[in-house]
Formats: structure tokens, sequence, C-alpha cells
């Protein structure tokens, strides 16, 4: 609901006038924004990848909690199963995409746009910041759903806090890739 408030209200203030008062008139004051698009298209690479690997994590927990009980079966084998830490990797992602924005906002102040430059660049700031501490709350998940396995919490519990998981970072890839339109398409 956030967002679709900040896309109303984005769209709504591209359109609209500001009253100068020393030229007692309108003026349009929403000014184009030079976005690095190549680093938000990196970063956007990096998220879409890390959805890969959250989805690969929530596939392993789901298979190792199927798998559970036939393995407490005594003299029943199912093999070596070997697995990559999916998780850890999804971790490593968020915390690139994270340090991807740090750069691109680094770059927006370097090409001379601020939160207060104009609307548009107070709407790029805002849309991608807010996007940034939604997808930090969803590293915290990342990591307490990498710790449960750390601390040998039971494995339907561990499937359950990853599936979670995996669901949220989901939808932070899904809103970013529609931040990145917005800001792409309506500018």
């Amino acid at each position: 609901m956030v967002f679709i408030s900040l896309t109303s209200a984005y769209i709504f203030r591209r359109g609209l006038p500001t009253f100068d008062g020393s030229s007692n008139s309108y003026v349009r004051d929403w000014g184009a924004v030079a976005l690095p698009w190549v680093l938000l298209g990196l970063n956007t690479a990096i998220l879409l990848v890390s959805s890969v690997t959250m989805e690969l994590a929530r596939r392993q927990a789901a298979r190792q909690a199927a798998l559970a009980p036939v393995k407490s079966i005594p003299g029943v084998s199912l093999g070596h199963e070997r697995s990559l830490p999916w998780l850890g990797i999804t971790v490593l992602l968020g915390f690139g995409f994270l340090a991807g924005q740090w750069l691109a906002w680094g770059e927006l102040h370097n090409r001379g746009f601020y939160v207060s430059t104009n609307p548009s660049s107070s709407f790029a700031f805002l849309l991608t910041i807010a996007h940034a501490l939604h997808l930090a709350g969803g590293m915290i998940a990342l990591i307490w759903a990498s710790s449960t396995s750390l601390l040998y919490r039971p494995i339907e519990a561990r499937r359950i806090v990853v599936d979670i998981t995996a669901w949220y970072w989901h939808f932070m890839a899904v809103l970013w890739i529609y931040i990145f339109a917005l800001l792409g398409f309506a500018r």
C-alpha cells in the first residue's frame, strides 16, 4: 500500500504546477533526473539472481522436510545429497544489491541530484530508499532463516521460516522491477 500511495503521488505531482510567488504565475518544476541506468540495471540483475537463489533455498528446505521422515527409518539410506548454501548466497546478493543502491545514490549526487533538487529527484530517492529499507527488513529475515539451520532448529520450523522469507523476497524483486519501470517510463 505504501508503494501504491507513492505511485499515485508521483503521477499526480508530475502533472501538477507550482505557484511561483516572484512571478505570480504557475510554473512546472518537475525536472528530468539523469538516473544511472546501467548501475540500476546491474542492481536489478543482482536482485533477480538473488530471487532465483532464494527459490532454490526454498525448494531445498522443502525437499529436506519431505525426506526427513524417510531418513529417520533405521536402515534406509537416501545417499549423500550435496546441498549448496543457497540462503548464504542470497544474503550476499542482497548485500550486493544494497551496496549497488548506495553507489547509485552516490552517482546521483555526483550528477547534482539530491532529495531537494526538484520533485522528480525527491520521488526517485523516496521510492528507491523506501524499497531499500523494505529490502533491509528482508535481509534481517534472511539472516534469521540462515541462522535457524545453524541453531539446529527442527527441519519443519526451518522450512516454514525459509518459505515465508522466500515469498517476501520474491515480492521485493517484483516490487523493484515495478519501481524500475515506473522511474523509466513515467519520467
